[in-house]
């Protein structure tokens, strides 16, 4: 197993202060000073960029959507999927717990629906803070984390763009306050962390090709593409994404499955 050390910590507690300095300094946001006005002012201003564009960003704070994507790592470089695997489930517990503990009120619960663009069924509870920015800033800090122990790191900071991205897009679809997202970001922040400090402690072994952890995603992956398959996830409008997602995800198992064929082959030689 690889241990956590002093390497480990350099690179969390830049992390930790980000997230910390999120939480302070956009208080007066969440805590709703200038609410309704800045999310109907964010909420018009992203609106008018269209629907579908904010529906697909949605997918990358879906669970699901994060799958699909992220498939063909499960062959290209499977210790990057288990990366952001890894900071899931505390992605998961922070978000939930608090959701369950505060209850806070969504816009459509506050506001007429006629003063804002709304997509999908307008939720009304569970506001604070958003599932869907833990989810995609926890995936994006593991994911830099990851990368940043090969000393490329700052090639990767797209990946924070794109959970950008995923927050604002709840403002768009009239799911979330601002004050969601932005502490969703710092707790997405904090469960990446968490989920890194994780991997790190994974043995490398279990990253090869035919290992038990491989398969184990490959169950995951073959789950995910009964889901695009089935569900809509998020949004309706997500339909033909969801379709492309699904033919990513059949590839990404076909080459595993030629991966693996491979490894066997060259085993018996």
């Amino acid at each position: 197993m690889t241990a956590s050390g002093p390497g480990t910590f350099a690179r969390l507690w830049p992390i930790a202060v980000v997230a910390a300095l999120l939480l302070g300094a956009g208080a007066p946001v969440w805590l709703g000073w200038f609410e309704p006005r800045l999310f109907l002012t964010l909420n018009h201003a992203l609106a008018a960029l269209g629907t579908g564009l904010w529906a697909a960003l949605s997918l990358l704070g879906n669970g699901w959507g994060l799958l699909a994507l992220s498939a063909p790592l499960l062959v290209l470089a499977p210790r990057l999927m288990w990366a952001w695997l890894c900071a899931a489930p505390f992605a998961s517990l922070l978000a939930r717990g608090v959701k369950a503990w505060l209850q806070s009120p969504r816009p459509a619960a506050v506001l007429d629906a006629a003063q804002f663009h709304i997509l999908g069924e307008p939720l009304h509870l569970e506001a604070f803070p958003s599932g869907h920015t833990v989810t995609a800033f926890a995936a994006a800090t593991a994911l830099y984390l990851a990368i940043n122990t090969t000393g490329t790191g700052r090639r990767a900071l797209w990946l924070f763009a794109l959970a950008i991205g995923a927050g604002l897009s709840r403002i768009a679809v009239g799911a979330h306050w601002p004050g969601d997202v932005l502490a969703g970001a710092a707790l997405g922040l904090i469960a990446g962390g968490m989920g890194h400090a994780l991997w790190q402690r994974m043995n490398p072994s279990w990253f090869r090709p035919a290992a038990w952890p491989q398969w184990l995603l490959a169950l995951l992956l073959g789950a995910t593409a009964y889901t695009l398959g089935t569900e809509p996830l998020d949004f309706v409008e997500n339909s033909l994404v969801q379709q492309l997602l699904l033919g990513l995800v059949v590839l990404s198992l076909l080459a595993f499955a030629a991966q693996v064929w491979r490894a066997h082959r060259d085993a018996r030689a």
